[in-house]
């Protein structure tokens, strides 16, 4: 039999593995009354003859590293529903736009073979018909409104995943009002947030500890040389942000072109020198990076000789983009940050890239806040 969600935090409490939290209580109430309605709901005895019901979803908001993640995977595993799906919100939407590209495209065959019906020329309909045959309950990771595309959609969608009774449970960096701030044409955007809040239970998680941050704290962030005992501490490091955690990966749409990330969970990222430096990516794409993920894990940094001044500029504007979002960096490097690139066609200027590495292994700059 599983464990309920509060059983099942408090058996992590009595472990060691989570402290004491008031705002993680408060949290836990709301997705204990949740899992409370959805056992009401008897789910899955939905009548034929009968529109389907979906509970008071949960809206979790707060800092990163205040345990939304670990509770809402507490709540997914706990949850009484045999159709449920917990993912990354990127995720989501990106299968989406995909749902509805290919219903603007296909002919009648091809919808009915991925949708099951053919008729209309309106995407959205059976685009949620399809994910509420899926999924009774959706949980999402990192909710976050940043394309205009995203938000001219979500209305609408979610209008008919809740009437075709979907129950949403999501977390966030930003309370509801806060989403898709100063997007294009937000006005429009607006109904959707009041249908939020009135569908779901919004529940500020601000305590005072990042735990994320404790596992980082008296660590060593930048690893060097790249030898297998660094090696081994680097993965060990991950696998503690992770915290049990999948790495479903992440796409980013950057000027009309996709950057796959195969490596990412939520707001982590772990990827390779030669992937973001090796390639030809410009600001636009670190800038994206730097935004979407508040942690990097970035690996097999060499040392870099005047052939490769080409890198060491990129890396330059990748630390720049991740040093103004004030976003967390661990490393695995050959060398440390003053040996990266002493000598070559811009090396005086790789000097501050230097001083910035050396700020952001520091502990003043991981105990700093990034909402």
């Amino acid at each position: 039999m599983l464990l309920s969600v509060r059983a099942a935090y408090r058996e992590r409490l009595s472990r060691g593995e989570i402290r004491p939290d008031a705002a993680q209580e408060q949290a836990l109430e709301a997705l204990s009354r949740l899992e409370g309605d959805l056992n009401a709901l008897a789910e899955p005895g939905f009548s034929l003859f009968r529109r389907p019901r979906g509970a008071r979803g949960v809206y979790l908001w707060g800092p990163v590293g205040r345990g939304k993640s670990m509770l809402m995977d507490l709540f997914f595993d706990s949850a009484p529903v045999s159709r449920k799906r917990r993912t990354h919100f990127h995720v989501f939407m990106a299968e989406v736009h995909g749902h509805i590209d290919a219903w603007r495209k296909g002919d009648a065959a091809a919808r009915k073979a991925r949708f099951g019906q053919a008729r209309g020329d309106d995407p959205i309909a059976p685009t949620a018909d399809l994910i509420a045959e899926h999924a009774r309950l959706l949980c999402f990771d990192e909710f976050q409104v940043t394309d205009i595309a995203d938000a001219m959609i979500l209305g609408r969608l979610f209008e008919g995943l809740f009437a075709r009774g979907v129950t949403l449970v999501a977390t966030s960096n930003r309370p509801p009002d806060d989403l898709y701030k100063d997007g294009l044409n937000r006005q429009l955007f607006l109904p959707f947030i009041a249908m939020l809040k009135d569908r779901l239970e919004v529940v500020s998680v601000r305590g005072p500890v990042d735990f994320r941050l404790d596992r980082l704290r008296g660590a060593r962030t930048w690893l060097a040389p790249d030898d297998p005992d660094n090696s081994r501490e680097f993965d060990r490091l991950w696998a503690d942000m992770l915290d049990g955690a999948s790495e479903p990966g992440a796409t980013i749409e950057v000027l009309g072109r996709k950057l796959h990330l195969p490596r990412a969970s939520g707001g982590l990222l772990r990827t390779r020198f030669a992937s973001l430096c090796g390639n030809a990516l410009g600001p636009q794409d670190y800038l994206a990076i730097a935004d979407r993920f508040h942690t990097v894990f970035l690996e097999d940094i060499p040392r870099l000789t005047p052939d490769r001044r080409d890198s060491a500029k990129r890396f330059n504007t990748l630390i720049d983009a991740l040093y103004e979002a004030q976003a967390k960096l661990v490393v695995l490097a050959a060398v440390e940050p003053e040996a990266l690139y002493p000598a070559g066609d811009g090396s005086f200027e790789f000097e501050r890239t230097v001083s910035r590495l050396q700020e952001m292994r520091s502990t003043d700059w991981l105990e700093r806040v990034r909402d």
